[in-house]
């Protein structure tokens, strides 16, 4: 009697992927989605203050590595290490220099 339910079940369901494509099964729609979309929605309006209202102001945050000391030195090391790390960039034209061997138009 199980296996005879379990076999009439799957006449219920759609064809092929349960969740994709034209005979798709749509999943109902609960206050508990609404609710977390709502508060989704309060915590992305929340983040958006703070994007349009920053702690600093232009002006302050400009100078605030000055005010604090912080040395360039330490600001171009850190440029050092990285351009050691990385290869530089090579442009297009670099990489394909060798094949201007022979161009009798110029």
């Amino acid at each position: 009697m199980k296996l005879s339910s379990i076999l009439f079940r799957r006449n219920l369901l759609p064809n092929g992927h349960i969740f994709r494509g034209k005979d798709r099964l749509v999943k109902r729609v609960e206050p508990k989605h609404l609710r977390q979309l709502e508060q989704d929605f309060t915590v992305e309006e929340q983040n958006m203050f703070y994007l349009r209202h920053p702690y600093l102001t232009e002006a302050e945050s400009y100078g605030h590595s000055k005010a604090l000391g912080k040395q360039e030195a330490r600001i171009n090391k850190l440029h050092d290490i990285r351009r050691q790390i990385f290869k530089e960039d090579v442009t297009i034209y670099e990489r394909l220099k060798h094949l201007r061997v022979n161009e009798s138009w110029d």
